[in-house]
């Protein structure tokens, strides 16, 4: 069996958890308020949210290169497995690239949250 710790099957999913961290906190002051909203939960307390505007670049950056080394990962890198490992089968390969991909659409989602918002609020 493979112990590097470089292949795919060994490799902790930190850049997607990471990406869809980033990508949370990203979107906490609008997507937030929304929520909260939306759920008739209300409060002058809602509006401290907002302070995060300031930050939302640097999360939209981080988020975009979790991202970007996902796709660097799945891609781009020498898929190396041993054979008789069960990374080895393309079917695993196919459901990372699924997974990276539907997890890709869902946090742009969550990025682009601020400016497809206002279509919400009627």
């Amino acid at each position: 069996m493979n112990t590097d710790p470089e292949t795919p099957a060994n490799t902790p999913s930190w850049l997607g958890i990471g990406a869809l961290l980033a990508a949370i906190g990203a979107s906490a002051c609008c997507v937030g308020p929304f929520l909260l909203l939306s759920l008739g939960i209300g409060g002058a307390w809602i509006s401290t949210l907002t302070t995060l505007e300031p930050i939302r670049p640097f999360f939209i950056i981080l988020t975009l290169l979790f991202i970007g080394l996902g796709y660097r990962k799945l891609y781009l890198t020498p898929y190396r497995c041993e054979e008789g490992d069960i990374c080895a089968t393309s079917d695993i390969q196919n459901r990372q690239r699924l997974i990276f991909w539907l997890g890709s659409v869902f946090i742009l989602l969550l990025l682009a949250f601020p400016w497809v918002a206002p279509f919400f609020m009627a």
